[in-house]
């Protein structure tokens, strides 16, 4: 598989315009903005990197993750052993993410930014009595501030601390028309909320090593939810973990593999307006998990032309093992695809 993906990669660099083979210089660990793919991360993490100051970065991903069926534990659940416990059960959800970010740095080693992400939901059901419906929900998410201030910063070793605040600006009122309610507007259930409504504190940690066309990178990050929501509930705090290795194919192509755990509490409280007996996403005490993933991505950095500078990314990632606090829709596949420009 390596080696196809580095075939791959090889024909799309030299096929596209501005691409340049490397030429054997080496990077450093600093400011991201460099003139070659490497000096990129995966497009699937956030928060990895700093800028010179004065510099700006904006950016756009898009974020697409697909689930289908139902998982207890480590193990797969039919929709009909679900109807056995729930009049209702999800069958699929899909999320869209649009996220916007803004980066600033006003020094050398503190760099600003900003987040602001536009999901869409749609999630499929069956009910006891054969029907099937769809619900869908839309909006701009929490806003989330952060600095990104680097510890240490070497030739070849870069550590940085993160450490921001989500706003609840996502509505926790989400409504669609449900059966059997005769098209009567219901409010979702929380998978289908845009916001958490509470405001959440985001520390982390990056690791990056520069070893020439060579990176490597750790990263862990948390989601500490502060107090309860206005619907009277808050969200389980989570505790991700990733670590990737990148290697450059030709100075405007690397190509990356990166593995990431991500593990999730249970909802604290519940909202009065639902009903955790109908439907198992409605039920607070069922929405704890963990899960593994492995994920394949490119950075294509653009060396010359109207669009030098500008870089685009992709990465696909697949859980290897997941296990939920369930029934509870397992995570199928996940991809990310992205825009950064540096000025």
């Amino acid at each position: 598989m390596a080696n196809g993906i580095r075939a791959l990669a090889l024909t799309v660099a030299l096929g596209l315009p501005g691409a340049v083979l490397a030429d054997g210089d080496t990077g450093h660990t600093g400011h991201a903005g460099g003139s070659r793919a490497i000096d990129h991360v995966p497009i699937g993490v956030v928060g990895e990197h700093n800028h010179g100051a004065g510099e700006f970065m904006l950016s756009y991903r898009f974020m697409f993750m697909s689930m289908k069926g139902n998982r207890d534990g480590t193990e797969r659940v039919s929709t009909a052993d679900v109807l056995t416990e729930f009049p209702v059960s999800p069958t699929a959800m899909d999320m869209e993410m649009h996220m916007f970010g803004l980066m600033w740095a006003p020094t050398d080693r503190l760099t600003l930014m900003a987040m602001v992400p536009y999901l869409r939901l749609d999630m499929d059901h069956r009910t006891g009595m054969g029907g099937s419906f769809t619900t869908r929900s839309d909006g701009f998410g929490d806003l989330s501030l952060s600095g990104i201030y680097e510890l240490y910063g070497g030739e070849q070793h870069q550590l940085l601390l993160n450490l921001g605040m989500s706003g609840p600006t996502g509505t926790l009122r989400a409504a669609d028309n449900l059966p059997p309610t005769m098209g009567e507007r219901v409010k979702l259930p929380y998978p289908m909320q845009i916001g958490s409504g509470t405001p959440d504190l985001l520390p982390g940690l990056t690791w990056n090593g520069d070893f020439g066309r060579v990176r490597l990178g750790t990263q862990v990050r948390g989601v500490y939810r502060i107090g309860r929501n206005r619907e009277g509930y808050r969200l389980g705090h989570r505790f991700a973990a990733t670590g990737w290795a990148a290697v450059e194919l030709c100075r405007s192509v690397s190509a990356s593999l990166r593995f990431s755990f991500d593990k999730w509490k249970d909802i604290v409280g519940d909202d009065d307006d639902l009903n955790g007996d109908t439907v198992p996403t409605a039920d607070p005490s069922l929405r704890a998990g963990r899960r593994v993933d492995a994920a394949l991505g490119l950075n294509y950095l653009v060396g010359s032309g109207p669009l030098k500078g500008h870089r685009f990314a992709i990465e696909v990632a697949r859980p290897i093992h997941q296990i939920l606090d369930g029934p509870q829709l397992e995570t199928d596949w996940l991809t990310t695809a992205g825009w950064q420009l540096a000025f």
